[in-house]
This record gives structure tokens, sequence and C-alpha cells, in this order.
């Protein structure tokens, strides 16, 4: 399985791929409960990026035609409350945080958007709800006035004397969210449970949990995670030893080329001549340019919304587009970075591989007026501000990456060969997985073996395998035997 891809109707349906979910949703959730710990860590790092974990995560929730017949999540009650479409949909996008101005108010988000500021202001009407998201223009005005029918038809607002508030019903949607996540992450992870954890009770029998059931609650760990970072100061990093990204080299350089942001002479067509991967791109500078470029360096960080920000279609100074369907993900949620960290005594060029890390972002350290930029966006006949943060040269002050290297130099060691470069607690955390993965393997494998060589059950073990499967088998049974 995959965060990289979405989920696929076969996907949701074959259970072959929830061991890798399961796994994925205790990664977030094991550190959602580090984080509301009273006495918790004040820095949590997770061996996966987390800006490409949220994007894969709702696009893998975001097949709403499903939601209804291809998991068990809609329909369950919480407190006595049954979840509805309108429950999953608030819980996708719910990243809240005023001072960042997050969930951004434009494009597909200005809807989530309108809903968190309806439940943390009460009821309002069109202009104050206007003014409360500094929307002044004909046409974005337009636009929130549809989301607000819309709203309505779908049962989520109700409207009295001209103003729209959530329904009851929906004002405690995030505290049943949370209710679910502890609910069935304590079963899952940690209690012994009378019956299938991935079992729920729902409309007086028993229903399995889904991939898609996974996706969801993984997405809604990851939302409750980042809140709680935000409400607690935790610092949140990800690291990913080896990635294929290539947006630095095909988004990030072209747009600030292009709007004047950063100098230099080189075109799109010499940069597709270059190392294909941005991993690589920096791997290859930093071996050629040993002597200028000392380790550890980083990258100064860049907003992860870059992955869907390319330049403008129209070419229009100041302005840019969206990557796929013109659509740009919410700014100013993470940042992201390259890294590197060692090189051997005997050889300066002998460096270990750049890692990509991305951090969350905190408003009273990141936004900042010498720190971000301001773009123009136009989305459906409507010209839009996007606002993503760049520190574009290491003269503007950035202490959360300062940090941040600080406390990887001092987490990484030379004396072990595999752990050259990375970093030591996300290595013993790996290996310790992998030990009890194998212990698990040799398990099943047992187990397996048994039943395949067990008389009684040899008609009913040959109908387990497929027809390919059966015959590669005896194919390769063949071939041995030569």
């Amino acid at each position: 399985m995959s965060l990289a891809t979405p989920l696929t109707d076969e996907a949701i349906a074959n259970n072959s791929t929830i061991p890798m979910w399961i796994m994925t949703f205790s990664e977030y959730y094991l550190a959602y409960k580090l984080a509301v710990e009273p006495d918790g860590p004040r820095i949590i790092f997770l061996d996966r990026s987390l800006a490409t974990s949220l994007a894969s995560l709702i696009y893998d929730t975001s097949k709403r035609k499903l939601w209804k017949t291809n998991g068990a999540l809609y329909g369950f009650d919480v407190d006595g409350v049954p979840l509805d479409v309108n429950d999953l949909a608030y819980g996708r996008h719910h990243i809240d945080n005023p001072t960042l101005d997050l969930p951004a108010p434009r494009g597909d988000y200005l809807r989530y958007r309108c809903w968190l500021t309806l439940e943390r202001h009460g009821p309002q009407s069109l202009d104050s709800l206007c003014s409360l998201l500094r929307i002044s223009e004909p046409d974005r005005r337009r636009r929130l006035e549809r989301i607000l029918r819309k709203s309505k038809l779908e049962g989520f607002l109700e409207e009295l004397l001209g103003t729209y508030g959530l329904k009851d019903r929906y004002l405690g949607t995030w505290a049943r969210i949370k209710t679910l996540i502890d609910t069935i992450g304590h079963r899952m992870f940690e209690e012994k449970p009378k019956q299938n954890p991935m079992r729920v009770w729902k409309n007086n029998e028993w229903h399995w949990l889904t991939t898609q059931d996974l996706a969801f609650l993984t997405l809604f760990t990851l939302n409750l995670l980042v809140e709680e970072c935000w409400r607690k100061q935790i610092l949140l990093v990800g690291l990913t030893k080896d990635t294929a990204a290539r947006d630095l080299k095909n988004h990030v350089l072209p747009v600030l080329s292009s709007n004047k942001i950063w100098s230099g002479d080189i075109t799109q067509q010499e940069l597709s001549r270059i190392p294909n991967t941005d991993r690589m791109m920096l791997q290859t500078l930093s071996v050629f340019s040993h002597e200028s470029m000392k380790v550890p360096w980083s990258l100064t960080e860049y907003d992860s919304a870059f992955l869907m920000i390319v330049p403008d279609f129209k070419k229009q100074l100041g302005f840019v587009s969206g990557a796929i369907r013109n659509k740009i993900t919410p700014e100013r949620l993470f940042l992201k970075s390259y890294i590197q960290l060692s090189q051997t005594d005997i050889d300066p060029q002998l460096r270990s591989n750049v890692l990509l890390l991305d951090r969350l972002s905190y408003a009273n350290f990141d936004y900042r007026p010498d720190s971000t930029l301001t773009f123009k966006h136009t989305y459906g006949n409507a010209e839009e501000t996007v606002r993503p943060i760049v520190f574009t040269d290491k003269t503007v002050p950035n202490p959360i990456q300062e940090l941040v290297m600080q406390t990887l130099c001092s987490m990484t060691s030379n004396s072990i060969p595999e752990l050259f470069g990375h970093n030591k607690p996300l290595f013993i955390a790996d290996k310790v997985a992998k030990w009890h993965n194998e212990e698990m393997r040799r398990i099943i494998d047992t187990t397996g073996k048994w039943l395949m060589n067990n008389p009684s059950l040899r008609h009913f073990v040959f109908y387990m395998s497929t027809f390919r499967e059966r015959r590669s088998e005896i194919e390769g049974s063949r071939r041995d035997s030569f």
C-alpha cells in the first residue's frame, strides 16, 4: 500500500492491504496519544512525509458516492448520534488555526473555512461572514453565497431571518470524531479486545472496517495530531529517506524565477536535463560542490503547497496556477526542506544521502511579512490571494529550522554504517518494527505450512489459491526438478 496513490474501488474491497493501513493508522495514533499526554514530548518525529500523507489521505477519502456503501463508519453511533456524510466531510478538512488563516478562505477550501467560522462565531449573515473572511470581491461573495445555499440544502446549515448557522447536531461533530478515534484506536492498539477489533457494531449487526474506513480514521487522527501540536507548541517533523519528489525543480524554481523573486537565467528546458528528482539533484550538487557546501547543510524552507503551485498559465507577473485542474492545496500548513547531515573523515565527497524534511508551521515563528509571499490565483472566475511561506534566502531568520538542524545533527551517528546520516531514534524504531514483523511472519508462515500439509484440509487448500498462483507454483516446481 502506498500513500502516494489514491484508493481504487478494488483496493477498498481488497483486504490484502489492511495490514499496511493498520500500521499507518497506528503510527499516527501513537503520535497523537503522545501529544495529548500531560507531560508528553516536545518534539515528535515521524518516518514519513507529513504533507504527502495528508494530500494522499484527502484523495483516498474523496469518493463521496462510496461513503455510504463501502465503509462501516457511515451510520456508526458515536455518543448516541450516528455519523453521516456531513460529519465525514467536516472532519476531512478540520485543520483549524485562525492565526495561520487556515483553512485558507479560497478555492474549494472556502466551504470548510465557512463552516469553521460559523462554529466559532455562531450564526452570521452573508455580510458579516464576508467581513470575517475578509471577502470584498463580488465574484468571491457570490461563491460564498452559493456555498451557503448548498450547505443548507445538504442539511448542514440552517437559515433563520437572513442568518446562517450550523445545525445543533453538527456543533459537536469534531468532539464526536475525537471520541471515535479514541474508542477505535484504544480498542485496536491499547487493549486485548473481546472480539475482532476490525468489526464495529452498527444497526444491530457487526460490520467490518474497510480500507476506506481506515483511511478516514488515519486522516482524522492526523488532523487531531496537527491541532494538538499547535495547541501545546510541539515540534512535529517528518523525515523521508527515499523520495521521488520533483516539486523543487519543477515548481519552486520556475515560480520564484518567473516572478523575479529568485534571480537566475536557467530555463525549464535546462532544468529538465539535470538529475530527475530533487534529492538526486541536490546530492549531485553536494558532491561536486563539496568545498562550498559544508556538511551539515539544509535548503531554505518553502511551503508544501508548492507541490500544486506552478507558473501562471498566462505568464502574468505575480500570478500562479494550480498543477492539476488549476487547484492549489492549502498553504502555510507544512514547510519542506532537504538536508544532508554527515560526511566521512577521509573523503569530503563521500557523504550521506540527502533527506526530505517537512515540518508543521507555527504562526509565531513562520508566518511573518519577511517570510511570506503573495500571489494572485484565478480560480472559478474569481481572483484569489495565495500566501505561501517561503524563506527566500539564508538571511531571513528561521529559528525553527535552526532548532531542527541542531537536533537532527545531535541524533545521528557515523559509528553504525546503515545509520550514516540518518536519525538514530527513527532507525531504532524501524528496527524494532521490522523485528516484530519478522516474528509475526514466521508465525503466519508456519501456520500456512501446517494448513498446506494437513491431509484433512487438502480439498479446501486446493481452492484457497487463485489459478495463477497455483500455475506459478506448479511451473516453479517443474523448473526446480531439472
